[in-house]
């Protein structure tokens, strides 16, 4: 999934990616992202854009989408899809761990299938925290770690071997949900659910839901 440091490039996984996720929406992660942006209003900032898969799916309700993605081919794939977006999109270079923008400024934060590749979950979710007003919402998309101990055993060893240095930093055996709360957001709403969003790669739990920051 997209990586998160700033104008680091990967080119040859970015090349991929852009085909992979085209594939991926059509196995269902199109219906994803329609519930994940769902209901969305506001100023909303969606860190870890990647290719912009998501900027077909906001609501008319969202006056405006501040896109950050660090990889250059996706970033420049991203501005494509912000000139067709229903919306207005404005894609810009920064890091999850980073954010570009003051305290507080937005209504909303959107991190879909990202925070598998940062280097920190909690910097990145501390910053996400930060960027959100008071009540603020997270709506979050991402793919964890199993409850099947076969299959979360299976997870780790990819993680500790091929899987990052092939997919552009992910780790697929994160506890994200567990991060999310430990962050200090108060989760509404999560489904957990298989999704094989890979021809060739086994059906692994996904969540998807919505967070709030305190208010």
């Amino acid at each position: 999934m997209p990586g998160c440091a700033t104008s680091k490039s990967r080119p040859i996984f970015a090349r991929v990616y852009a085909g992979v996720s085209v594939d991926m929406d059509r196995r269902g992660g199109a219906e994803h992202r329609v519930r994940l942006l769902a209901g969305l209003s506001g100023r909303v900032v969606e860190v870890g854009a990647g290719n912009g898969q998501n900027f077909a799916h906001y609501p008319p309700e969202v006056e405006e989408v501040l896109a950050v993605e660090p990889e250059p081919h996706l970033r420049a794939m991203a501005e494509r899809a912000a000139a067709a977006a229903p919306v207005q999109v404005r894609v810009v270079d920064g890091a999850a761990e980073a954010i570009p923008a003051p305290d507080g400024c937005f209504d909303a934060a959107v991190a879909s299938l990202m925070l598998c590749t940062v280097s920190d979950q909690r910097l990145a979710l501390a910053e996400i925290k930060r960027v959100l007003r008071p009540g603020g919402e997270l709506r979050f998309y991402e793919h964890v770690i199993s409850r099947r101990p076969a299959l979360a055993a299976l997870q780790r060893l990819m993680d500790a071997t091929f899987w990052p240095l092939v997919a552009g930093g992910c780790h697929c055996a994160r506890e994200t949900g567990s991060q999310i709360v430990a962050a200090g957001f108060v989760v509404e709403r999560e489904e957990r659910f298989s999704f094989r969003a890979l021809r060739l790669q086994p059906a692994v739990p996904h969540i998807l839901g919505l967070a709030r920051k305190a208010s």
